[in-house]
């Protein structure tokens, strides 16, 4: 359905003559970059994305590793506690996230560019138990599940040049974020252990909906365009203030990215992209969060990722389609060197919908 909907728009684009007053698709970066561009003064922007991340099989460092090497080999951290075996017996085998992430962007002046973004989400994650303390037998499939509001990011992008020379033009702004603590970080869930046991318990980290702390997003943007290509690089981190109310703190985060655009029209361009993550383990533990498996384990998190992305940009000319943005972005790792075992990602789809007033 989502094809047939975009070949429908490519071809009523196609179809619709060109004029010089036209928005262009390349002046946005990929669907998958978040603050990338201002607006002038007095303007409004309404933004959609849909994201969904797979997460299939694990790895430690760069080796992917099976779920029998897991269980015979990974010790517990919880071993001593009751019911805690010396090795892991839970494995995580495949994971999913959707995010449904709803925006507004507003421009008092044309140095300023304010903005709020929530989101809700839904996590699915399927596990494998293995028959009591120690062996390769298996006991049995089971999965988690967890939804509801994230976190909500509020603050601004403050332009720090905007010239245009021979054609080409150069842009740069500081991004200025507040990440606010608004999903749960206390979600459970029904799991089943290696004693046959079927418990309701506070579920893993990775599970969780929200960092449960105050989180700073500083950042810096650069973009420029010619007449059919345009670029762009930036850099985000993520700092926590503290720790959360249940005792830990989610690593911090640096995100690096540069990405290419062709357009050949104004209303497609065709990008691709690198984006590099880095982050750190998590720092203290929940006291609740305690089993036999991989995602309990605070220094289980974090890593390194290096995406290849590629997508595609439409923006509405003419009639009752002109002004809206419709894009998609498929991310695919390139390379992963992971705090593990940990689940490694598969691939990334965001697909979004913006318009300005």
């Amino acid at each position: 359905m989502r094809t047939l909907f975009l070949g429908a728009v490519l071809a009523v684009a196609a179809a619709m003559p060109v004029s010089a007053d036209q928005n262009n698709a390349k002046d946005h970066a990929p669907i998958g970059v978040m603050g990338d561009h201002m607006h002038k003064k007095g303007e409004v922007m309404f933004s959609y994305r849909f994201m969904r991340m797979n997460m299939e099989g694990n790895r430690i460092g760069t080796n992917s590793v099976t779920p029998d090497e897991i269980v015979t080999t990974v010790p517990n951290r919880f071993f001593g506690a009751p019911m805690q075996p010396p090795t892991l017996r839970v494995v995580p085998l495949k994971m999913t996230m959707d995010m449904h992430m709803l925006g507004a962007m507003y421009a008092p002046s044309d140095w300023l560019t304010l903005m709020v973004m929530g989101n809700v989400l839904s996590n699915d994650m399927d596990h494998l138990t293995y028959q009591g303390g120690m062996g390769t037998t298996t006991l049995g499939e089971f999965t988690t599940s967890s939804s509801g509001f994230g976190d909500t990011k509020i603050g601004g992008l403050i332009r720090i040049f905007d010239e245009s020379a021979n054609g080409v033009r150069h842009h740069a702004h500081f991004n200025a974020n507040l990440s606010l603590p608004t999903g749960s970080t206390t979600k459970t869930d029904e799991i089943l252990t290696p004693m046959d046991m079927t418990p309701t318990v506070r579920l893993p980290y990775p599970m969780q909906l929200g960092s449960g702390t105050f989180d700073f997003q500083p950042g810096v943007t650069y973009t420029g365009a010619s007449d059919q290509f345009s670029w762009g690089a930036q850099y985000l981190g993520t700092f926590r203030a503290g720790t959360n109310d249940e005792g830990y703190a989610l690593g911090d985060r640096h995100d690096v990215t540069a990405w290419a655009q062709w357009g050949p029209q104004p209303w497609v361009a065709f990008s691709g992209r690198l984006a590099f993550r880095s982050q750190e383990e998590i720092d203290g533990i929940d006291p609740a969060i305690m089993a036999p498996v991989q995602t309990a384990n605070p220094d289980f998190h974090g890593g390194e990722r290096i995406d290849m992305g590629f997508g595609v940009n439409l923006a509405g000319q003419h009639g009752a389609i002109k002004g809206h943005r419709l894009a998609v972005e498929v991310l695919l790792p390139v390379h992963q060197d992971l705090n593990g075992p940990q689940m490694e990602t598969d691939w990334t789809l965001t697909v979004g919908w913006q318009k300005a007033f």
